[in-house]
């Protein structure tokens, strides 16, 4: 009978890094784009697949998919 470990099914669940929505400002014209996240920083990622203006997915430094344009809200709990 083999055996499971379930602290291990858990952690597979759990997409690895972080993901963060930010809107592109630029593409380099060398594989890299700028991005400014929520709090208006500006940051470097790889991947130049998404025009500029439109938000993105980021994780690991790199754009994985561009994000749908919805409203945000902000709520103090």
């Amino acid at each position: 009978m083999a055996t499971t470990n379930i602290w291990q099914q858990f952690k597979a669940l759990i997409p690895e890094g972080v993901r963060v929505i930010a809107t592109i400002t630029a593409n380099n014209n060398n594989g890299t784009s700028q991005a400014e996240l929520r709090d208006g920083s500006v940051i470097t990622v790889k991947g130049e697949s998404v025009s500029v203006g439109e938000k993105v997915f980021i994780q690991n430094g790199e754009v994985k998919a561009a994000a749908p344009n919805l409203a945000q809200y902000e709520v103090e709990v």
